[in-house]
């Protein structure tokens, strides 16, 4: 089999078209749906840019060299039908994708080039806030059905027909969990935000907060799972943390919730080290402790509203996380906190 024969035709790729218009001229740009790219050739770049493809080359081999780009990476051969005389021919054709005709249209010094980039950029903005609009629409949509789903379920579990201790203990399960699957495909998928949360919260003062410590600390060292080290405060790393949760912006708290307090606290004491050891094991007493005294710690059907199990990794989570993903962590433990809808 010849090597043109295996080789993919355009129309293989193509789905769509866009078109990049430039006074009266108007040049056709397929659209690669599958790669999420677009593929020209040495030609058509020299059409888009206005300059001769001996030039569009030039910079072509420019990218290659410096390392720009790889090559390998942003070409593809296409087999295209090309008009030759009186007969039509299959040709195969080295074609060059978005990142190469981007960097291209960065070397070209014409006017027709700084209209292309101005063009690109519109177009790839509009794509990636429809691609992001549409799927927290398809999320929330799936969202609402798997809710629907889970309510239909806790009634379920109430019918006599449901007269085995297994079947109602299965849906107990699906209806319990339900909410923290939505969090976690939240959590993958880049939509977390703030929930609705309780306003208020009142912080334990700087020495109500070291007495609780200090009790922890001693049950530990009594059972040999800590030493004098342990919450031991570096200078006055945790005066100003609890300053700092307990300030005001304009005359409104910068912390708002239980919730927002909570989740600061938490990140806040594992991040920025206030003690010269056991600061993960602080910062998830000083959590608990706080949730404890604020009567959130418990929910309305008696349940601990975090586990032992979900604390520790949690913290862990925190702890390892980048300092970039802040935002994310923070609103990820508002989020475990924050009560059930009403159903």
């Amino acid at each position: 089999m010849s090597s043109s024969a295996t080789a993919p035709t355009l129309e293989d790729n193509a789905q769509s078209l866009l078109f990049f218009e430039s006074g009266d001229d108007t040049i056709e740009v397929r659209l690669d749906t599958t790669s999420e790219t677009v593929w020209l050739t040495q030609r058509q770049m020299a059409d888009v840019f206005d300059t001769t493809p001996e030039n569009v080359l030039m910079h072509l081999q420019n990218v290659f060299n410096d390392v720009e780009l790889d090559e390998e990476a942003t070409t593809k051969n296409f087999l295209v039908v090309r008009t030759e005389g009186q007969r039509q021919v299959r040709r195969r054709l080295k074609h060059y994708n978005l990142d190469a005709i981007i960097s291209v249209g960065y070397r070209v010094n014409s006017r027709r080039a700084v209209q292309f980039r101005q063009w690109a950029t519109r177009i790839l903005r509009e794509h990636l806030l429809q691609g992001w609009t549409l799927a927290r629409q398809r999320f929330e949509a799936n969202a609402d059905e798997l809710d629907a789903a889970m309510t239909l379920l806790r009634k379920t579990a109430q019918s006599p027909a449901l007269d085995t201790q297994a079947s109602r203990g299965l849906i107990d399960i699906a209806a319990r969990y339900a909410q923290t699957f939505l969090l976690l495909q939240r959590y993958d998928e880049g939509l977390l935000t703030e929930p609705h949360a309780q306003t208020g919260g009142e912080l334990p003062s700087l020495d109500a907060a070291r007495s609780a410590l200090a009790g922890l600390k001693a049950d530990l060292i009594e059972r040999g799972e800590a030493t004098e080290l342990f919450a031991r405060e570096r200078g006055d790393g945790l005066d100003a943390l609890v300053a700092n949760l307990d300030q005001s912006v304009f005359g409104e708290p910068a912390y708002p919730s239980i919730e927002a307090k909570a989740a600061h606290l938490l990140y806040f004491v594992i991040k920025n080290h206030p003690f010269a050891d056991g600061n993960k094991r602080s910062a998830a007493f000083l959590f608990v402790d706080f949730l404890y005294r604020n009567e959130r710690l418990i929910n309305a059907d008696g349940e601990a509203i975090i586990n032992d199990v979900g604390l520790a990794a949690l913290t862990l989570l925190v702890a390892e996380s980048e300092p970039s993903a802040k935002d994310t962590m923070i609103r990820l433990v508002m989020n475990m906190l924050a009560p059930a809808p009403a159903n």
